[in-house]
């Protein structure tokens, strides 16, 4: 996926989890953050941000906060916080040919059960069809070299576990698929110290047949593009 207009600032304050205030060209300017997330680790007074602007005169804030700089001993690394960004990615790459087939029918925001998965798909083949459901997770918190999710408590991944094992059992392909919004990264592992009920579903769903992938990321500041697999570590 590719942003319009790109603008770097630097980082003030969130005084909520929807808005930043950002030094951009000189002047500070009140933002709209692209992840409801904490991203505590990411969003720290004096960061390299970067923001995309408007082409809509009547919103309230003129620019969205997209991506942040993280400073680590071996240099900064650039993070794409956008939680809009993956499930885009991820419709790309997957219509694309990256599960191993083009679907039929790739179709976003699909009610099951309890839940709203982000993606249903269809492939026909001879008259017949697969069928199956995709959940998608970006990822942004970085520790070591390896990348962790979530980054704070979420009852509702859980949940989205939970249902995609259901789906499995009652016939359906099922996944979820982690987007790495940053580079680098060796691998994708559940943070079991923020959240072990989420490792444990995720444990869970995967013996129950659920697939778990993780793709890696080309991250610049107006661009964020799948760039291949990483392993999972559950």
């Amino acid at each position: 996926m590719v942003y319009g207009k790109i603008l770097s600032g630097t980082f003030l304050a969130r005084p909520n989890r929807f808005i930043a205030h950002v030094e951009v060209e000189g002047r500070a300017e009140v933002c709209h953050v692209k992840n409801t997330g904490r991203c505590r680790e990411l969003l720290v007074p004096g960061a390299a941000v970067w923001l995309e602007e408007s082409a809509n005169p009547a919103r309230k804030t003129r620019y969205d906060l997209i991506a942040v700089e993280k400073e680590r001993p071996d240099g900064p690394l650039l993070i794409n916080m956008d939680s809009q960004a993956p499930n885009r990615v991820f419709g790309e790459w997957a219509a694309a040919g990256g599960l191993g087939f083009a679907p039929t029918l790739l179709r976003p925001e699909t009610a099951y059960g309890n839940s709203r998965f982000d993606f249903y798909w269809e492939l026909w083949e001879s008259g017949a069809a697969r069928r199956g459901f995709w959940e998608v997770k970006g990822v942004t918190l970085e520790e070591n070299g390896a990348a962790r999710f979530p980054d704070a408590p979420t009852l509702r991944g859980v949940k989205h576990l939970e249902e995609l094992a259901l789906a499995r059992q009652s016939g359906y392909e099922a996944g979820i698929c982690f987007i790495v919004q940053m580079e680098g990264m060796r691998c994708v592992e559940p943070n079991d110290a923020t959240h072990p009920e989420f490792g444990a579903a995720l444990r869970s769903a995967a013996r129950a047949g659920v697939e778990v992938l993780a793709l890696s990321c080309r991250v610049e500041p107006g661009r964020l593009a799948a760039d291949g697999m990483l392993p999972v570590r559950l």
